[in-house]
C-alpha cells in the first residue's frame, strides 16, 4: 500500500498549467472551488446556457464552453457522468487534445471500458476523492479533507503521477491521505461496491427487513425507525471505529444478535451471488447492458425507479423524515 500525504506532494509540477474541469455536478463543484481555491488556474468547462452554466459563474469560477476549455487546458478533467462522456469527449474534447496534455478522470469506467481512447502521447491519470462533491467541500473548508485514491493509466510526459497528486493536493484529499492504485482496480471496485454493498446489497436488505416486519403485523413506521432510520447510527459508529468499535457501544444484546444471526442472512449463497456480480463487471457484462440501456434511453432504469418510488419503505419513510424535520417538502 503507497500512500500520500501533504509533505510528499509538490503542486509546482502545476505551475503555469491551466486545469479544465469538465462538469459542474457535485464532484465538479466541490473538486474545482477546491483547486482555484488552493491557486490552481482553473476553467470550468460547460455547455453554455447549461442548468449548472450560471451556478458556476455565481460562484466566481471561469466558465467556458466546453470546448475552449479544452483547448485552453493542459489538463482535462472529466466529471461528466459515465454514460455520456464517450460523445463528449469525441465531439467537444478530442478535437482540441495537444500532445502532452493529459486527460484526467475522477473513475476509470471509460478508460478501462474503451470508450475513451486517447492517443498515445498523452498522460491518463485519476484522482479519485472517496466520498461526494459536497462532503469534498466541506470538509476543505474546514481545513482538512477526505481520502483520495490516485492511478496512472498511460504516462507520457514522465510525470504523470506527480500531476495528479498535485491535483488532489488541491482537492485537500492528501490532508487525509491519497492511495495509489490502477484504473482496473479502482473501477471494478468501485462498481462491485456500488452494486453489491452499498447502493444495491443495503438498499434491499433494509427493504426486506421492512416488509418482514410489516407484513408480521408491526406498524409501518417502527417497522422503518428499525431497519432504516438507525442503519444511519450504526454506519457512523462503524466509519468511526470499526466494526469491534460498534459492537463495543451497542448492548451485549444487540452484539450476541448480530453475531450469532448475521450469516443467516448473509450467507454462502449471497456471497455466490457477489461473486457472479464481480465477473459480470470484470468480464464487461455489466457495461455492455448499461450502454444499450442509455441507447434505448433507460427503459428498465426510468421503470425501476417508479417501482422503487411505490415502494411502501419510500412513501412511509418520506412521512416520518418529514414529520421529524429531516426532510421538507419539495
Amino acid at each position: 500500500m503507497k500512500m500520500y500525504y501533504e509533505k510528499d506532494v509538490d503542486t509546482g509540477v502545476l505551475a503555469n498549467k491551466t486545469i479544465a474541469v469538465i462538469g459542474y455536478g457535485s464532484q465538479g463543484e466541490g473538486q474545482s472551488r477546491n483547486m482555484a481555491d488552493s491557486g490552481l488556474d482553473i476553467i470550468v468547462g460547460l455547455r453554455e446556457g447549461g442548468a449548472s452554466w450560471q451556478k458556476a459563474k455565481d460562484d466566481g469560477m471561469n466558465v467556458k464552453t466546453i470546448e475552449e476549455a479544452a483547448k485552453a487546458a493542459d489538463v482535462i478533467h472529466i466529471l461528466l457522468p459515465d454514460e455520456i462522456q464517450e460523445e463528449v469527449y469525441r465531439n467537444s474534447i478530442a478535437p482540441y487534445v495537444e500532445s502532452g496534455n493529459t486527460i484526467s478522470f475522477s473513475h476509470g469506467y471509460n478508460i478501462i471500458y474503451g470508450y475513451i481512447k486517447p492517443a498515445k502521447d498523452v498522460n491518463i491519470t485519476m484522482i479519485a476523492p472517496k466520498g461526494p462533491g459536497s462532503m469534498v467541500r466541506r470538509t476543505y473548508l474546514e481545513g482538512f479533507g477526505i481520502p483520495g485514491l490516485v492511478a496512472v493509466e498511460q504516462d507520457a510526459t514522465g510525470d504523470a503521477l506527480q500531476i495528479a497528486l498535485a491535483m488532489g493536493k488541491g482537492c485537500g484529499l492528501s490532508k487525509a491521505g491519497i492511495l495509489e492504485t490502477s484504473f482496473k482496480e479502482e473501477t471494478e471496485t468501485d462498481l462491485f461496491g456500488e452494486q453489491a454493498v452499498l447502493c444495491g446489497g443495503v438498499t434491499e436488505l433494509i427493504k426486506s427487513g421492512f416488509n418482514t416486519l410489516v407484513e408480521a403485523g408491526y406498524q409501518p413506521e417502527i417497522a422503518y425507525f428499525e431497519t432504516c432510520h438507525e442503519l444511519k447510527l450504526i454506519v457512523d459508529l462503524i466509519y468511526e471505529k470499526g466494526f469491534g468499535g460498534m459492537w463495543h457501544d451497542v448492548s451485549n444484546t444487540a452484539e450476541f444478535g448480530g453475531l450469532s444471526r448475521r450469516e443467516r442472512v448473509i450467507n454462502p449463497q449471497t456471497k455466490t451471488e457477489m461473486k457472479k456480480i464481480l465477473e459480470e463487471i470484470q468480464k464487461g457484462k455489466f457495461t455492455k447492458e448499461w450502454a444499450l440501456e442509455n441507447k434505448a434511453n433507460a427503459p428498465m432504469l426510468n421503470r425501476m425507479r417508479a417501482l422503487e418510488d411505490e415502494e411502501q419503505i419510500e412513501i412511509v419513510g418520506s412521512k416520518l423524515r418529514k414529520a421529524c424535520g429531516l426532510e421538507k417538502d419539495n
